[in-house]
C-alpha cells in the first residue's frame, strides 16, 4: 500500500471523526447499516452495544495508524482474525462488515471529501485487513473457543478476584498474551483477560479481575462468579510475551491487575536456567492495591536477575479495609510513594532495556509519555492496544 492510499484513508478518516462525537456516530451508524442490511448478523452481538461501538472506533484507528508497518499491523490483524471465530464469522460475513463500514464512512465523509481516489483507497485499504482476518481465521487449526471450568474464586480486595479454572483442552499462549472471556451471565459481551500464569499442559489457568465502575461484566465477575461455572475463552492475543531479544534487560511496569501479564512471565522465565536482569516497578493507589507482593518477593528470593519495587500513591488505606497488615517482604525494594510511571522514569532513560507497561489506559499512556520525555526510546516500549 502506497503514502498516497495511506494518507487518504487517514485523511477521511480523522476528517470524520474529528468532529464533535464523530466517532461515536459513525460507530451508530455502522451498526445500524449492518443490521438492517443483515439482520441475521445480529445474534452475534449484544444486547448493550456501547461498548462494541467504542472498541470498533478505537480498532480501526489502530489499524490505520500503522497501515504503513506491515511488520506490527499484520501480525495484529490475523490475531484479531483468529480471535474473531468465537462469534461464528464466515466469509460472508466480512463481506458484510466491508460494506457496512464503507457505507457509513461514506456517509459522514459527504460527497465533497469522498472523491473515487478515496473510494478506491478505502477499497485497498479494507481488504488488506479484512483478507488478513479472514486469511488468519481460515488457516487456524486450534479450536474457536475453549471451555473453561471454575475451580476456585478467591476475593483478594472486595473489588478484585483472582479466579482458576481447568480448560477443556489445553491453550498454548505465550505468557504476557491475553484472551477473550465470556461468562454464563452476559453471554455475547466477551471482556479481554490476562492468565496471571504461564500456560500449562493441565490447562489450568488464573486470572485476577477488578470490578470495573459502570462496567457490564467485571462487576459480574467479582460479585457472582462461582465454583463449577461454565466459561468461554478464545485465541491468545497480544505482543508482550514474545520477547525481541531474551539477552536484553528488561523494564516491566505494572499497575493494579495489570501485574497479571507480568507476572505470567517472570513465572515462565524463572523456569529458565538463564535471564537477562529484570526490574519490575508494582503500582497501586493505596498499599492493600499492591496484592500479589507475596508471589513477586518469592521469585525475587529465588532469582537474583529480579529487582522488584513497589510503589503506592499514598500510603493510606481505604476505610474499608480494616484487616490489612502492612509488612516488609524479602527480596524487595523499600516501598516508595508516588505515581508508578513518574518514579519509574525518574530512575532513568532505561534506553538499553525492553519495556513493558501494562495497567488501565490512561495508566499506560501516562507512562509511556514520562519515559519517553526523560529518554527512552519510543521504539523500546511495548504495550497491549488501548481498546
Amino acid at each position: 500500500m502506497n503514502s498516497q492510499t495511506v494518507a487518504l484513508i487517514r485523511t477521511t478518516f480523522k476528517a470524520v471523526g474529528a468532529e464533535d462525537g464523530g466517532a461515536e456516530r459513525l460507530a451508530t451508524s455502522f451498526y445500524a447499516i449492518l443490521f438492517a442490511r443483515y439482520p441475521h448478523i445480529r445474534e452475534f452481538f449484544p444486547v448493550a452495544m456501547e461498548k462494541q461501538r467504542e472498541r470498533l472506533v478505537k480498532a480501526i484507528g489502530y489499524a490505520i495508524d500503522r497501515l504503513e508497518e506491515p511488520d506490527k499491523l499484520l501480525p495484529f490483524l490475523a490475531q484479531l482474525g483468529r480471535d474473531h471465530r468465537k462469534y461464528g464469522v464466515q466469509h460472508e460475513h466480512y463481506a458484510a462488515l466491508v460494506t457496512a463500514l464503507k457505507t457509513a464512512m461514506q456517509q459522514f465523509a459527504g460527497t465533497e471529501l469522498w472523491t473515487d481516489e478515496v473510494d478506491m483507497a478505502w477499497d485497498e485499504g479494507l481488504a488488506l485487513i479484512a483478507g488478513t482476518m479472514l486469511a488468519a481465521a481460515e488457516q487456524e487449526t486450534t479450536p474457536a473457543v475453549w471451555t473453561g471450568t471454575v475451580l476456585e474464586r478467591r476475593e483478594v480486595l472486595r473489588n478484585l478476584v483472582v479466579v482458576r479454572l481447568r480448560l477443556d483442552q489445553p491453550i498454548s499462549y505465550a505468557a504476557g498474551q491475553y484472551v477473550s472471556v465470556q461468562i454464563p451471565s452476559r453471554p455475547r459481551m466477551w471482556r479481554y483477560l490476562s492468565p496471571a500464569v504461564p500456560a500449562n499442559p493441565d490447562g489450568e489457568i488464573e486470572f485476577h479481575i477488578r470490578s470495573v465502575l459502570g462496567g457490564w461484566v467485571s462487576p459480574a465477575i467479582v460479585s457472582n462468579t462461582a465454583a463449577d461455572d461454565t466459561w468461554l475463552l478464545s485465541s491468545p492475543l497480544g505482543g508482550l510475551g514474545v520477547p525481541r531479544n531474551i539477552e536484553r534487560k528488561m523494564l516491566m511496569i505494572g499497575c493494579g491487575t495489570g501485574i497479571a501479564p507480568l507476572r505470567a512471565q517472570l513465572l515462565a522465565m524463572a523456569q529458565r536456567s538463564d535471564n537477562p536482569a529484570v526490574h519490575v516497578f508494582f503500582g497501586g493507589h493505596h498499599p492493600c492495591d499492591l496484592y500479589d507482593l507475596e508471589t513477586l518477593s518469592k521469585l525475587a528470593v529465588d532469582n537474583a536477575w529480579l529487582t522488584v519495587t513497589p510503589v503506592v500513591e499514598t500510603d493510606e488505606n481505604p476505610w474499608w479495609k480494616t484487616d490489612f497488615v502492612d509488612k516488609t517482604w524479602p527480596g524487595l525494594e523499600p516501598r516508595i510513594t508516588g505515581q508508578v510511571g513518574k518514579v519509574a522514569a525518574a530512575r532513568g532513560a532505561w534506553a538499553d532495556h525492553d519495556v513493558q507497561i501494562a495497567g488501565s489506559p490512561s495508566m499506560v499512556q501516562t507512562t509511556k509519555f514520562r519515559l519517553m520525555a526523560n529518554g527512552t526510546p519510543a521504539a523500546n516500549i511495548r504495550h497491549d492496544p488501548l481498546f
